[in-house]
């Protein structure tokens, strides 16, 4: 049986425990991260380095009270660790000393250590995290993956619960770990997930591309389901049963030992979702545990991004969405309409941003033919070596 984690008791505000010197020393901070910084917290007589003690819940902060020493000073490790945080970084300063400063507010009952693997960046990340991450691991660059990277930081960690972070999504709040925590108590549940938010001053596109999918609703559930129910659904009804998202994330370590993220170059998050569900485990997601986070992507990404998207969803749960030329045409002419005529007419002003509804309008359907055609070809040549 798995470990049960804490409970959320009175959470009472408390100034973050960073310093002001954090600033100083990362650069330049947005005036959101300066208003994370405050004054130190202090360790109780007998405690480890690095662990602060406080009536009710306790902050990650106390843990970062040191951080902003020197670089050759590294802070304590915390000892024995409930829970861990994973960050995965590559070429991430601009937006790391504001995500290290809502990391510090966190409030939960646990020990937490923060764990970070950098895949080679070159702007200063691992120089800043380096110093002040409990374990720091450094991968190159062309080995990364979205599913064996996360294994690799996840067996780094000494945590039963891992919560699993990236770059460019911030904590909306201190109850952000908590609430991942609490969504996990049942031993029942594999694993969590956060709500997600767009950024401040995301776009019209972003906003509404975001409010389509699974983690941007207010209501939290939980989803278990067998194989036979699994069976009878539609592909797009798979998907959504088992969606699961690693922008913001949490899973437990005994799960993750019988079932670790396949090495795969896209959606290592619900492929592992409807893993652990066809296993018998359920899967949780919980709104109150939320994160900014919402990308303006290029034409060219978008096109890359999304044909691999759909070449993996196929072979997933057999979803299809434009499955022949005839679909391709009609999907691109559909688009084109309800762009002009639908919700973001109102919404989208700029003329460049215009261009790029229209240019998403071709891309996005052309990318799903192209996954589709793609997995379909990799399915005939599997059955062929097979046969």
């Amino acid at each position: 049986a798995g470990r049960r984690h804490p409970g959320a008791a009175s959470r009472r505000r408390i100034r973050p425990p960073l310093q002001p010197e954090l600033a100083r020393r990362a650069g330049r901070l947005s005036r959101d991260a300066r208003r994370f910084a405050g004054a130190p917290g202090r360790a109780r007589r007998g405690a480890a380095a690095g662990e602060v003690h406080r009536t009710g819940r306790r902050r990650v902060g106390g843990a970062l009270c040191g951080l902003a020493r020197t670089a050759r000073c590294r802070r304590a490790r915390v000892s024995a660790p409930q829970v861990s945080v994973l960050l995965l970084t590559l070429d991430a300063m601009r937006g790391l000393p504001e995500l290290w400063g809502r990391l510090a507010e966190q409030e939960i009952d646990a020990r937490v250590e923060i764990v970070a693997v950098d895949s080679g960046s070159s702007d200063g990340t691992a120089e800043f995290l380096e110093p002040r991450v409990d374990r720091f691991v450094r991968i190159p660059r062309e080995r990364f993956n979205h599913g064996t990277t996360r294994n690799l930081g996840i067996e780094t960690c000494r945590g039963e619960a891992v919560a699993l972070l990236v770059q460019d999504a911030l904590p909306a709040g201190p109850c952000w770990l908590s609430e991942l925590v609490d969504a996990v108590r049942d031993e029942a549940v594999a694993g969590a997930f956060s709500r997600q938010i767009p950024a401040p001053g995301a776009s019209a596109l972003s906003r509404q591309q975001l409010a389509g999918w699974v983690a941007a609703e207010l209501a939290p559930r939980r989803t278990r389901l067998s194989p036979q129910a699994f069976a009878s659904l539609s592909p797009l009804e798979r998907m959504r049963a088992c969606a699961f998202d690693n922008v913001s994330s949490l899973v437990r370590r005994e799960v993750w030992r019988q079932h670790p993220f396949p090495e795969t170059p896209i959606a290592e998050d619900i492929a592992w979702g409807k893993r652990v569900l066809l296993a018998g485990w359920e899967l949780a997601y919980a709104p109150g545990s939320a994160v900014f986070h919402s990308h303006d992507r290029s034409l060219r990404y978008e096109l890359a991004r999304t044909r691999l998207l759909h070449e993996e969803l196929q072979r997933l749960f057999g979803l299809e969405a434009v499955g022949s030329l005839g679909d391709l045409v009609r999907c691109k002419a559909a688009q084109m309409v309800g762009e002009r005529d639908g919700d973001r007419a109102d919404e989208v002003r700029a003329p460049r941003e215009w261009l790029r509804v229209l240019g998403l309008a071709c891309v996005w359907p052309t990318a799903q033919y192209l996954g589709v055609r793609r997995a379909r070809f990799a399915a005939r040549h599997a059955a062929a070596v097979e046969a």
